[in-house]
Order: structure tokens, then sequence, then C-alpha cells
């Protein structure tokens, strides 16, 4: 019991690196995936290390 806990909250804090990650390089999945194969601490440390996603440019013809 105790350890479908602790896979909940790994589980539940791997999504909010994901959503903290959303604007960045990455996007919430890149960071969702890092979060949960590396761990959230190392994933909340990639999000901040990384550069914000470029705006897309689009050009009216």
């Amino acid at each position: 019991m105790h350890a479908a806990i602790i896979g909940y909250v790994y589980l539940l804090l791997c999504l909010l690196v994901g959503l903290i990650g959303i604007n960045r390089k990455f996007g919430f999945w890149g960071y969702f995936f890092g979060s949960i194969v590396l761990s959230p601490i190392w994933g909340i440390l990639l999000v901040f290390a990384s550069d914000p996603r470029e705006p897309k440019v689009t050009t009216d013809s």
C-alpha cells in the first residue's frame, strides 16, 4: 500500500515538472518522461537550466 502511494506521488511530481516545462525547449512530454527516467528533482533542474521555447514565426502571404 505504501509503495502505491509513493508511486502516485512520484508520478504527480513528474506531471508537475512536465507542466512547468510546457513553454520550455522540450515541452511537456520531454520533461515529463525525462523526470520519470531520471527523477523529478533532476527533471526540475533540467527545466530551469533549459532555454525558453522560441515563438513560432508565421508569415502571411
